[in-house]
C-alpha cells in the first residue's frame, strides 16, 4: 500500500485506539463542559464529529443530538468508538471512515459540527475547513478545539519540532491568527474564542503515542538546549513535562 499522509495517520493512531478512549487529557477538560452547554442549546438533529479519535466529543453530543456521526481516518479508532458507545448505551452514534478534506456527506446535511484536537493532523487545513462549511447548514454553529502555536516564531518552531518528534503524523499547530483567517475565508464567522493552558505530563504524553526512545531523547535534548525564554514560555520541568496553549473557537456558518 502506498504510504500517504492519511495512511500514516491511521497507522499511527489505530493501534492506540483504546489509549485515546481512556486518555484523561482527551476524556476530560473545561472545554467539554462549555461544549456541552453549546450543544445542549443547539439541540441538533444531526451532528458531526470530525477526527473523532477516542470519541469523547461524539459521546457528549449524543446526549443532546438526535443523531451523531463520528468520522475518523482509522478503522480501529472507529471500532473502539462504536464499542464504547454500545457500552455507554448510546444508540444514536454512527461511525464513518474518511478524511476531513473529503467529507463523504451531502452539502448542508448537518446542523452542528465539532472537531477537537484533530486539525493539526489534516493534510490540508484550509481544505478541511471548507469541507466543514460545505456540510454544515447556513446559520448553524461549529466548534473547533486544538492546540495553537504561539505567535512568536521562536516558540512556534520549538512546539512544532517536539510535536513532530513525538508523532510523525503531526502537520502543524496553527496560530490563532492563522485560524481566524482560514475560518473567515472558508465561510465561517467567529463568535467566541477562549484560550487556556494545559500541562503535558511528559511520561504520559510520549507513552500514549508510544514514541520511540530515540525520539524521546531528541525531545529532551531540544528542551535542554532551548533558550531561557522558551523554557519559561512552555514552563518546561526537569522531567520534560510542559505547558501547551489550547484554544476553543465557536463559529457560525455564513450564508453563501
Amino acid at each position: 500500500m502506498e504510504r500517504t499522509h492519511e495512511t500514516m495517520v491511521a497507522a499511527q493512531f489505530g493501534p492506540r485506539a483504546r489509549d485515546y478512549v481512556q486518555s484523561a487529557v482527551h476524556a476530560q477538560g473545561a472545554d467539554l463542559e462549555v461544549l456541552a452547554n453549546i450543544v445542549s442549546a443547539a439541540a441538533p438533529e444531526r451532528a458531526l464529529d470530525i477526527g473523532a479519535g477516542g470519541g469523547h466529543v461524539s459521546y457528549l453530543m449524543a446526549r443532546y443530538a438526535a443523531a451523531v456521526t463520528a468520522l475518523d481516518l482509522s478503522t480501529q479508532m472507529l471500532a473502539a468508538v462504536a464499542a464504547t458507545a454500545r457500552e455507554k448505551g448510546l444508540a444514536n452514534i454512527e461511525t464513518v471512515e474518511g478524511p476531513a478534506e473529503r467529507l463523504p456527506f451531502a452539502d448542508g446535511c448537518f446542523d452542528f459540527l465539532a472537531s477537537r484536537y484533530s486539525a493539526h493532523h489534516w493534510r490540508d487545513f484550509n481544505g478541511g475547513l471548507r469541507e466543514a462549511r460545505r456540510v454544515l447548514k447556513p446559520g448553524r454553529s461549529a466548534v473547533f478545539v486544538d492546540v495553537y502555536a504561539p505567535a512568536r516564531p521562536l516558540f512556534d518552531t520549538h512546539l512544532q519540532a517536539v510535536e513532530l518528534l513525538r508523532d510523525p503524523s503531526h502537520v502543524r499547530n496553527y496560530t490563532i491568527a492563522e485560524w481566524t483567517v482560514a475560518l473567515a475565508t472558508s465561510g465561517f464567522t467567529v463568535e467566541r474564542l477562549q484560550t487556556w493552558r494545559l500541562r503535558m505530563d511528559f511520561a504520559v504524553w510520549v507513552a500514549r503515542m508510544r514514541t520511540p526512545q530515540e525520539n524521546q531523547r531528541a525531545i529532551r535534548a531540544l528542551q535542554a538546549a532551548a533558550s531561557g525564554e522558551t523554557r519559561e514560555h512552555f514552563a518546561i520541568e526537569t522531567d520534560g513535562s510542559f505547558l501547551i496553549d489550547v484554544m476553543m473557537i465557536e463559529v457560525r456558518a455564513a450564508s453563501w
